[in-house]
Order: C-alpha cells, then structure tokens, then sequence
C-alpha cells in the first residue's frame, strides 16, 4: 500500500504544477479535435484538388510538434499579451496562405447588440488579413451568419437561412472562387456538430472567443477541409481589436467592455456559449471610446452579458481586497469578487471623454446597481438617465427558481431607489412567461409588477428550453405551448397600457433628441431618440440654429435637437422641432 500511496501523492502534487494544466489542456484540445474530426467529418482526408492535397500535406508534415505546443503554451497565471495587433501564424501555414486576397466577405448579424460588435470585430479581423466587405449576398465568397442561442426561434432563423443558402452554393459556377459558408458566435459555440452533420454546406465553424483564428480556418476550408474551433477563453476580450463601423453615417456604436457571464441563471444558455466572466482593460475601452469620438460619433452604448460587474484586475495598485457592493437586498450565485477597478470607476472615466457624448450600458444585472453607480449617472449629464433592469419573473417563487438572487420585493425596493435617486428615469425590462413550474398565480404576480412600474421599453418572450442550463438538467419544462404563448400576451397588453401611460407623462414637455436620419414610415420626418432611449419622431423642417443665433438649418444625423411632444403611443413620441442645441447647452439651461 505504501508504493500506491505515495503515487496518489505524487500525482496530487503533479495536478497542481502550472506545467500539468498546460499538458492537460493540450491533450483535451487533441483528444476533442481527433474524436470531432472522426465522428463529424469523415470527408476531411477527400481534397478538392490532388495537388493542393499534396501540398497542404506537406506542410503539415512539416507543423508543429508537441515541444512547439509546450513552448508557446502559457501557464494559467500568466497573462496572454493582446497587445499585439498581428499574431504568427501557425508553422504549417504560411503567412500567404493566411490571406484573403480580395475575397468578399458577407455578414449577416442575428441576436443581441454583442453580436454587432462581433461583427465588427470579426469584420476587423479579416480586413486585416487582405479580405474585402460586400453587401450583396450574390458576389459574396465567403458567407458568415454571426448567431445567436438565446431562443429556439433565434436558431431556427438560422437553420431556415442555411437551407436559402443551399440554393447560393449550388448556383455558383465552377470558373469562380469556391463559396465558403461560416456559423459564427453562440449557435457554433452551442450545437457544433449538430451543424456540421446536418448541413454539409457549412464549411466552418468558429465560438464567440474564436474570431482571431478565422484567417486559418477559412485557408483550411479552401483546401477542402471543413474545420471548427470553438474553445472557449477565460482571458480572451478582443481589446487590441478596433472594431470596423459598418455604417458610414452612423450616429452610434457599440463598445463591448466585458465577455462572458458568472450569474448562471438556471433559464440561461449565455454562461454555456460566451463562457466566464473577464473584462477589458480601461485603458483600452478609453481609447476605443476616444477615437469614436474624433469620428464624429455622438453616442456609446457599453455592452456586456453582465456589464455592471464590471471588474478591471489589469493594474496589481487596484486589487485591494474591497469587497463588492450590491444593491440591497441582493445576493450573487458566485463567491464574492474583491478588488479592481468597478463599473462606477468605468462609467466616471468614459464620461469624461468627450461631454458632447452620450454614454449608454447594457446589459445589467438588478443587483449590481450600488449607490456609487445611481449616484454617478444622476450627476452626469452625458451618462443617460436610462437603465434596463431585467426583472424576468413578477414572483418571488420564480425568481427562486430562476436563480436570480433577489425576491419581488427586494427588486420593487431598487426600482424605488432608483426612481428617488434620478428623477425622471426612463426604465425598461425583460420577462420570460411560462418557466418551469410557474402556476397561474405567479403570472399574475408578474402582470400586477408590470402594471404597478410601468416600463418605458419591454422585451417580453415565451419561455424556450436551452440544453446544458439548469433548467434542462433539473426542471421540467411542464406550462404547455399555449399556454405559454397567452400568458405572454396578457404581459404584453399589460406593459403597452403601462408604457403609453409612462410616455403620456412627456406629452407638453420638451426632449433633446439625438438624430439618426430619415424615418421609416415618412420621407418628410426625422427620427431620433430621447435620454431615455424613447424613439421621437419629428418633421424634417427648417428650425433655429442654437449654436449659431440667428441662422436656420435643417437637422442632420449627429446633431442634438429640442423637440416639443405633441403625441405618443406606447412605442414612440411625436413633436415639432424648436431649434439645433449642443448636449452641454442644453444640460446648462434646462
């Protein structure tokens, strides 16, 4: 026995070596990539071309060996360096075969605002690397839909698109360069071989945290290959990348300051496809936010799956064992963060960038919302006096089950906080109807909640099971289909009473809008939106110009407006405009 027992010893202390998580990790990476490789796409030793075969075998005969790995391998308490803006790549590719050349790129973004930024950022990538933006479906050659897992709906859009693709692929002739098809974000990190053996069409298949190594996935596919890479990252925040805006004339844009979710929410597929928590450095969120501002973009909403919890740990003088605050009443799933800089030390120093610059976040969790965080947005006039607060569930019983950490009480206490601390706020929430278990009672629990707060803005949706949460693994998914699909209407009827109700209150009053262009529904209007992110439609006339007395001007995309309501629904303010103004003139006088 004692032989066996110093062993077991020996390979405790062997676990614990930085050296053994790196072999360990390298051995699960090759092990998960061979079975992928053997079970998903047989085809993969069948080559389009004899002599690319032969080539693209000769190089990898050449690649990497398992010393390499171990060299370039870091320790997980080391630090990756992303500062640098160009990455070697692999030895069995060369740096020609990681270019584009001139290949167009089609992007199709489906989801949330953080697969907006995505795009951009993958967008980045591949600009870089000598590929070119088309948005024509039809001169594309290579095709990537960033996705999105949150709902069933959401990913059936997705596979309903790729059989429309199946007709693209088929028509392209044989004199042009082969069409590469891409699965990008959470729906590649989620159902990865599921897509590959379903649609064969699908030539690559890259996670949220994967977009850098979206170079050499696409030089394998034009050798024939169809190849993934869906590792998920505790590190990796894309913050040496500066993402391309899509939109010339755009008026805003989206800066993701953080990655990844701790909450687990038993309901939520987020923590499963986007993976831990981590945020950017400060200093690299601030000059991202800078150089918007020199182009001529006049607002910024920060984005993240959990953005209020925000954490810097990049500066060793912050990490001081300063217990987190949160909002009474409140408790994390997790064990309690110490140190860095907070989403407070955040949002003070994005505001001060530019004055003229409207600074936005989402999305939050309720009970990261301390006073520090209340008392800066009610003190900053570029900071909007807007917050979303993801209610879910109007129960107490629910929310328990949900893991939410607080109950209806507790969250109806912060709303009031909240309303005392920034008069005039404009509030907006999400609600799920039908969870696991929830009884007729607890809907009408979550009705009365929605009509005692009144929301300004409401994302209301049935509930969809996601496999690996909570939910799938230990609750039954028993309220049926409709009844589901009528709760979820009685809570729509009940926030568009409370909204039109909120939005009648700003009827007479003026509102500084920021305008976006032309309006959907009229050439003759403009549209734009309020600080409290209302949709305020206007005619587009001849007003006075506030920063230059005396002059009449039409409005343009950018510019800051007074608009007097006259009207509104539960979805839109109408008014007439008075004059051109200036965030900082308008913070002075009103």
């Amino acid at each position: 026995m004692q032989p066996l027992k110093y062993a077991f010893k020996t390979s405790q202390t062997l676990r614990q070596s930085p050296l053994f998580s790196v072999i360990w990790q390298i051995l699960r990476t090759y092990r998960r990539t061979s079975h992928l490789n053997a079970k998903v796409y047989p085809e993969l030793e069948k080559q389009q071309d004899d002599g690319v075969q032969r080539d693209f075998s000769s190089r990898l005969a050449a690649g990497p060996t398992f010393q390499h790995f171990l060299r370039n391998a870091s320790t997980p308490q080391e630090k990756s360096d992303s500062s640098a803006a160009v990455e070697d790549p692999p030895p069995y590719l060369t740096t020609e075969a990681l270019v584009g050349r001139g290949r167009k790129v089609y992007l199709e973004t489906y989801g949330c605002q953080m697969n907006v930024n995505d795009t951009e950022i993958a967008w980045s990538i591949l600009q870089k690397n000598g590929y070119l933006r088309t948005n024509s479906l039809h001169e594309a050659d290579v095709i990537l839909l960033v996705t999105c897992s949150v709902r069933e709906k959401a990913e059936q859009a997705i596979w309903n698109r790729l059989k429309r693709l199946k007709s693209v692929k088929a028509r392209r002739l044989k004199s042009q360069v082969p069409l590469r098809i891409g699965i990008l974000g959470c729906m590649a990190e989620r159902l990865k071989e599921e897509i590959l053996q379903r649609e064969k069409l699908v030539d690559i298949i890259a996670g949220p945290d994967a977009y850098r190594d979206l170079p050499r996935l696409l030089t394998l596919a034009d050798s024939g290959q169809r190849s993934a890479n869906v590792l998920l990252s505790l590190e990796e925040t894309y913050a040496d990348i500066m993402p391309v805006q899509t939109s010339s004339n755009a008026t805003s844009a989206f800066v993701s300051i953080m990655r990844g979710c701790d909450n687990m929410c038993s309901y939520c597929i987020v923590p499963f496809t986007r993976g831990r928590e981590r945020s950017r450095p400060i200093a690299s969120i601030l000059e991202e936010v800078k150089k918007l501002s020199e182009q001529g973009l006049k607002e910024v909403t920060l984005l993240g799956q959990n953005v209020n919890s925000y954490r810097d740990n990049s500066e060793i003088q912050f990490n001081s064992a300063t217990p987190t605050n949160l909002s009474r009443g409140f408790s994390a799933n997790y064990k309690t963060k110490k140190g860095g800089l907070r989403f407070a030390d955040l949002l003070d120093q994005v505001s001060r960038v530019d004055p003229e610059m409207r600074i936005r976040f989402t999305s939050p969790h309720p009970k990261d919302f301390p006073d520090e965080v209340l008392q800066l947005i009610q003190e900053r006039n570029n900071i909007c006096k807007q917050i979303h607060l993801p209610a879910q569930s109007g129960s107490s019983r629910v929310l328990e089950i949900m893991r939410r950490g607080y109950t209806r009480e507790a969250y109806l206490d912060l709303i009031h906080h909240i309303r005392e601390s920034i008069p005039g706020v404009s509030l907006s929430s999400d609600f799920i109807a039908g969870f696991c278990g929830e009884m007729e009672e607890d809907h009408l629990q979550t009705l009365s909640l929605l009509q005692e707060v009144r929301y300004n803005v409401g994302f209301l949706f049935a509930y969809s099971m996601r496999q690996k949460t909570r939910a799938y693994h230990r609750l039954q998914d028993d309220v049926p289909e409709e009844v589901k699909q009528r709760r979820l209407a009685e809570l729509i009827i009940a926030f568009r009473e409370g909204a039109a109700e909120a939005n009648m209150a700003v009827v007479g009053h003026t509102q500084l809008v920021l305008v976006e262009g032309p309006s959907k529904r009229s050439t003759t209007e403009l549209c734009g939106r309020n600080d409290g992110n209302i949709k305020v439609i206007f005619p587009d006339t001849e007003m006075e110009d506030g920063t230059n007395p005396g002059g009449l001007i039409r409005a343009q995309p950018g510019d800051y407006v007074l608009v007097k309501i006259t009207s509104s629904n539960s979805q839109s303010l109408k008014g007439v405009a008075l004059c051109r103004t200036s965030l900082q003139e308008h913070s002075a006088c009103c």
